[in-house]
């Protein structure tokens, strides 16, 4: 027995697995409020039928009351027309219609208030219907975006290193590689062939362009003074320079003369002596 018990449970859980998997929100929204959408037309019958019996056990009130009237009338003529007997049976017939009156009456009242509490009722159904329809469409799109929202977050999951995106980054590298080795090859090239050398030449040759043109717009915004008052600076510095190189040339001169005279100072040495002689 127990064995049957527990494949009834397992049969039972894998049909509930299959409705749940086959349940569509979307689907399921739709149709509930297909059947809410019955019950509000099957309520307003009722209440119709309901309001129906209000005004029948009303009419059905008004007359026997009616009714109860006229035999009053009647009992009135008897009374005159001196027949007591007759007086009697309308007075009877009066007085069964006024208990059916009442009786209607107290129908006719309970079913009012009933018809008043079902269209009360008739009212909140049709509300809640209406705002059962406004949260269809939130929900539907909510299981949208939940829908979007799962679906990026498995190609998300599912992207790797193996994927077109780690391809990706692999082509990324390789073009990075053969940009450096590209690079690599033309300064590996200027190096051998001699036009670094030749380039930085040219930057030297650059140079003294960039200077001067700096200098002229130190010399428009006013940090340096105009070119004409500079250019007398020039000659003094000429002429100081030529100063110099005559006192070298002289101190030149004199150090040639103080070399001619220490080399004629030892010829002269052996005169003294004959000198001397010829004294004796």
């Amino acid at each position: 027995m127990g064995i049957f018990q527990r494949l009834a449970r397992l049969i039972k859980s894998n049909i509930n697995a299959l409705i749940s998997k086959g349940e569509d929100p979307e689907k399921m929204l739709e149709q509930l409020l297909r059947e809410m959408s019955d019950q509000l037309i099957k309520a307003k019958k009722q209440v119709a039928v309901a309001i129906a019996d209000e005004k029948r056990l009303a009419k059905q009130w008004e007359q026997e009351v009616r009714d109860a009237k006229e035999w009053e009338r009647k009992a009135m003529m008897a009374v005159r027309a001196g027949d007591d007997a007759l007086a009697k049976e309308a007075l009877a017939r009066k007085k069964q219609h006024a208990d059916l009156a009442e009786q209607f009456k107290q129908q006719w009242e309970g079913q009012k208030r009933a018809v008043e509490q079902l269209k009360l009722a008739l009212t909140q159904l049709a509300a809640k219907i209406e705002e059962a329809g406004r949260k269809k469409t939130l929900l539907i799109a909510r299981k949208k975006r939940a829908e979007a929202q799962k679906q990026i977050n498995e190609t998300l999951a599912g992207i790797s290193e193996g994927s077109a995106l780690g391809e990706f980054k692999r082509m990324e590298e390789k073009i990075d590689q053969m940009a450096a080795e590209a690079e690599a090859g033309i300064e590996l090239h200027s190096e051998m062939s001699g036009s670094d050398l030749e380039q930085k030449f040219r930057q030297l040759e650059a140079g003294p362009g960039a200077d001067s043109d700096l200098e002229e717009l130190k010399r428009k915004m006013g940090l340096l003074p105009p070119a004409e008052a500079a250019a007398p600076a020039a000659p003094a510095k000429a002429a100081e320079e030529t100063a110099m190189s005559d006192e070298q040339l002289a101190a030149e001169i004199e150090k040639m003369k103080k070399e001619l005279a220490e080399v004629e100072v030892p010829a002269a040495a052996p005169a003294a002596p004959a000198v001397k002689e010829a004294g004796k």
